[in-house]
């Protein structure tokens, strides 16, 4: 009886290892499938928002086709059409229109 008490530990101890390892492995193929890239989709944005420049066409987060007319620290100003301009927070430029045609 003691013996079978000892097998039974030792096969605990063994699928204990297993979980961790199999929970290690699942944590590393999210973070190469879904971090990973979300992190340098993140780093190349931020990189396009600092490198906006006068004249620049820039789309919106909320789907504005704009040029951009002068730049602040946190704001953009925006020209939409004509003469109307809009402050925009430099948050909220998500692309290049060029990049669309690209893709």
């Amino acid at each position: 009886m003691n013996l079978f008490l000892l097998q039974e530990a030792a096969g605990q101890a063994g699928s204990n290892w297993s979980f961790i390892l199999m929970m290690v492995a699942i944590f590393a193929i999210m973070y190469i499938l879904m971090i990973r890239p979300q992190q340098k989709r993140q780093k190349e944005l931020n990189k396009f928002r600092d490198a906006l420049k006068k004249g620049d066409k820039i789309i919106t987060a909320g789907g504005i086709y704009a040029v951009v007319k002068s730049i602040e620290d946190n704001t953009v100003l925006v020209e939409v059409d004509g003469n109307v301009t809009l402050r925009v927070d430099k948050s909220m430029i998500m692309r290049d229109p060029s990049d669309m045609a690209q893709k």
